[in-house]
């Protein structure tokens, strides 16, 4: 099946239509995600459908979670997922891209610049210390995240840079119960609370996901979130 039939296909299963010309760019993107590869180890999933359902239509789970004009970071966003095809499907959204690889970030300028991608960033930082930068602690109405950590990790790169009154959405994979009794501490601790969890199938497939949103309900501690790494070694 040619590229184009493929992801309107698919997209369409999951209820996105998509113009000519964002099939145009998901073409450009898939192409220079696989020529950039080959340089720099970016993704280990190369075939073209797999590309279509893993990357471009996983991404797009949530669109229909996210408001025009809305201001995201997408933390840990690797070759640029969910972060770039939320933007070329919702091109009236701010996105922050976030990584802590310059070699991705340098990517993801590449990508912005040809793709033609208006108020997208690539930034090249750690979290744990963007999350102390006032520039960008809590000033995102939407926090994303894909394939970064456990919940109780996730919750204190995400929350510190969460709007009070914002949203993380957490694209995790199936079998979470465990990651959520985990996750309780860290929540309290820094002013999140699970609003719900979403749980779905990507098309054609088997592949299982569950959206995790996590709402942040108070302003988070000065102390959170601690030095590079100690969220990882020392979960709260």
């Amino acid at each position: 099946m040619e590229f184009k039939e493929n992801i309107i296909n698919k997209m369409r299963k999951i209820g996105i239509e998509l113009t000519d010309e964002q099939v145009k760019k998901f073409y450009e993107y898939e192409k220079e995600l696989l020529e950039w590869n080959e340089k720099i180890n970016l993704t280990n999933i190369v075939e073209e459908n797999e590309i279509i359902l893993k990357h471009f239509v996983d991404s797009a789970t949530i669109v229909k979670h996210i408001e025009n004009g809305k201001k995201i970071a997408d933390i840990g966003t690797g070759a640029g997922f969910p972060g770039i095809p939320l933007k070329i499907i919702k091109n009236d959204i701010e996105v922050f891209l976030i990584d802590s690889l310059n070699k991705r970030i340098i990517f993801l300028e590449n990508i912005i610049k040809n793709l033609g991608l208006n108020n997208t960033k690539a930034i090249h930082a750690r979290v744990e210390e963007i999350g102390h930068d006032e520039k960008f602690r809590q000033q995102f109405d939407i926090v994303t995240s894909r394939a970064v950590a456990k919940l109780n990790v996730l919750a204190e790169y995400m929350l510190p840079l969460t709007k009070v009154g914002g949203s993380c959405i957490c694209l995790k994979g199936p079998n979470i119960e465990e990651e959520i009794e985990e996750s309780k501490n860290a929540l309290n601790k820094l002013g999140g609370k699970i609003e719900k969890i979403e749980n779905l199938k990507l098309p054609d497939s088997d592949y299982e996901r569950n959206l995790v949103f996590i709402k942040c309900i108070r302003k988070v501690e000065n102390k959170y979130p601690r030095k590079a790494g100690t969220p990882t070694s020392l979960p709260l």
